[in-house]
């Protein structure tokens, strides 16, 4: 028994769990799947089903129905590929925008209070940790999460 590799496991589990406590679901403007598509265009900007597809692995026929209920949502819209390309490409408009804002606030202020007690020094070294754990997932899986 690996006993370090037992404690992550479970860690990871408690982080998974504890997450939706942080900042409870009923309390999001975005569901779960427009949080984190919005969150990758915002970071390459304009994207197709295609490249979405390549980013996260997933089936076309998934984001299409992931992104069509965006679209009815209006927190994305259907834009010309800016380099001339043939295929549409999915834009966050001004709502989404304020909808991914207001959502990432509240996930700040939900993660500040459970970080309130901790010293500057203690949230770096969590600040470094999980951005070595998440590049070593990526690494491993081959597709990085572009990062400013």
């Amino acid at each position: 028994m690996d006993l370090p590799l037992d404690r992550i496991e479970l860690e990871t589990t408690l982080l998974s769990r504890y997450s939706q406590l942080i900042t409870p679901r009923a309390d999001w403007r975005l569901d779960r799947s427009a949080y984190i598509l919005l969150t990758r265009i915002e970071a390459e900007g304009p994207m197709s089903i295609g490249q979405l597809s390549e980013a996260f692995g997933l089936d076309q026929s998934t984001l299409n129905r992931q992104t069509a209920a965006m679209l009815r949502s209006g927190v994305v819209e259907r834009i010309p590929d800016p380099e001339g390309g043939i295929a549409r490409k999915f834009a966050i408009t001004a709502e989404g925008q304020e909808r991914l804002e207001s959502d990432r606030e509240r996930n700040r202020t939900g993660l500040a209070k459970v970080l309130s007690d901790w010293t500057p020094e203690e949230v770096a070294g969590l600040v470094e940790a999980l951005s070595h754990l998440n590049r070593s997932i990526e690494r491993l899986d081959g597709r990085p999460w572009p990062r400013g």
